[in-house]
């Protein structure tokens, strides 16, 4: 029983309660809370049944069946069916859509109800991932018809109360769950910006979780008797996002500068204290089986930095940078240094988190951006380095990306397809926008009395799984 309140380190106006604009961790969390998928993705991002029972691929992976359960209610009491799958995919689908998470679909034509209680993903060309996909935070299932997401209607564990936008949800338990009811009565969402006042939140005990610590609470939380830290490796990663639509982003020259600029091994060593691995300008880490190990990490070259500076003619550049995730400020920090060093001038322009993925991120031409892992490597460059993803953050263009990405979805030749991995991941790291600094583990924060949280590589806090399985010790 009782109240479990969970804080979260962004929120902002453009909160939302919809699953196809959700962007940032407190949207994912909310919608964990209210809504089921299809399928949800334990800690070792296997599919299981959530809203579909079964689900099969035929066997060209050309066409999905998912089976949808029986006697599931919505939190109004209306039953749910096929009509409500048809009615979500709808939504993702299409030139109009405005869903976050339509690239992840370019492969499928179209979504066929079989019967009340069967639906048919029916695909232009094979892939193998769809099932996985579905465990997608922005894929989780509404309401037929739902326009109005200001208090919508759920199958999940949890009932809204009450939300406001940049303030707080409020949820209460569902007694009638498709399966056992939570174990908490109540649950709170909002977010503390200030990354000491959400660690003080914790260690006195006015919040149960919280999403984010910084590195340097580290050793607060290990001293603490009653919180504790959690440290999940993944293949999350921070990144500088210089706009390849725009000046000095669009200057070939200057992104490889920024590139030479990055200690990166010093980055994991003093400001994540020891919690990530180096990045390297592409997105694929050895989180993913399909990461091209004969990529060389680019090394912290001074020398190549001033070349490439002086050969762009660009002497200055301003960096927008929020604290979106442990150790970015920091890492611009050091780069800044780094840079005065060979005579460039970079410059920081801080920003507060809220907001900043509506007014900042993919408009300002350099800002900072944080990725969370996605289920498949396939996936997570759909969803950001595609020529056509709405959140292709550095508009980086490339049509050969857009080929290699469709080709590889059905491609059943392993070394074929690694191939075709290889080469994306050689074309991000050498042709795009990104400066692509260091893969962060997780850093969370949690009371040593709550219990059921697994850690997750999907996201913060479990991989937000923990609404229907955490519980307070008493």
């Amino acid at each position: 029983g009782g109240t479990m309140r969970w804080a979260g380190n962004l929120h902002g106006p453009s909160d939302t309660l919809d699953p196809i604009a959700f962007t940032a961790g407190i949207d994912y969390q909310r919608g964990r809370v209210i809504y089921n998928g299809l399928l949800r993705l334990n800690e070792n991002l296997e599919p299981l049944p959530e809203l579909a029972e079964e689900f099969e691929a035929n066997a060209t992976a050309t066409e999905w069946t998912f089976k949808l359960r029986k006697g599931v209610k919505w939190h109004d009491g209306s039953p749910f069916t096929a009509d409500d799958v048809i009615y979500t995919m709808g939504r993702h689908m299409g030139e109009d859509s405005k869903s976050n998470a339509k690239a992840y679909l370019t492969s499928v034509k179209e979504w066929k109800k079989i019967d009340s209680h069967t639906v048919k993903a029916i695909l232009n060309y094979p892939n193998a991932d769809i099932a996985a996909l579905m465990g997608i935070y922005q894929f989780k299932i509404v309401k037929n018809g739902t326009t109005d997401f200001s208090k919508p209607v759920g199958t999940g564990p949890f009932k809204l109360d009450e939300f406001s936008p940049g303030v707080r949800s409020v949820h209460t338990r569902n007694d009638d769950y498709w399966t056992k009811p939570a174990n908490f009565e109540r649950v709170e969402i909002f977010a503390i910006t200030d990354s000491i006042a959400r660690v003080n939140a914790l260690l006195t005990g006015d919040v149960h979780m919280i999403a984010n610590v910084d590195p340097k609470s580290i050793k607060q939380l290990e001293a603490s008797a009653t919180a504790e830290l959690m440290s999940t490796p993944s293949n999350q990663y921070n990144a500088i996002c210089c706009m390849k639509n725009q000046a000095p982003g669009n200057n070939d020259d200057f992104v490889l500068g920024m590139k030479y600029l990055v200690d990166r091994e010093r980055i994991v060593r003093t400001i994540l204290k020891g919690h990530g691995t180096p990045g390297n300008d592409q997105p694929i880490s050895p989180a993913y089986p399909e990461h091209c190990a004969d990529l060389a990490l680019r090394a912290h070259d001074p020398d190549k930095a001033k070349f490439h500076f002086k050969k762009s003619g660009v002497t200055a550049a301003e960096v927008y940078t929020a604290p979106v995730n442990a150790g970015i400020e920091d890492t611009v920090l050091l780069m800044q240094r780094e840079a005065a060093k060979i005579g460039f001038n970079l410059k920081m322009k801080k920003v507060p988190n809220d907001g900043y993925w509506g007014a900042i991120w993919l408009k300002k031409p350099i800002n900072v951006v944080t990725w969370l892992m996605r289920p498949t490597a396939h996936a997570m460059l759909s969803v950001a380095f595609a020529p056509e993803a709405p959140w292709n953050d550095t508009k980086w263009k490339n049509p050969r990306m857009g080929e290699l990405l469709r080709a590889s979805a059905g491609e059943t030749d392993k070394a074929k397809r690694m191939e075709m991995f290889c080469e994306m991941q050689t074309l991000i790291h050498n042709e795009g926008g990104w400066v692509l600094t260091s893969h962060n583990n997780y850093l969370d924060g949690k009371q040593k009395a709550l219990k059921g949280v697994v850690k997750h590589p999907l996201g913060n806090t479990g991989g937000y799984e923990w609404p229907e399985f955490a519980w307070l010790d008493s």
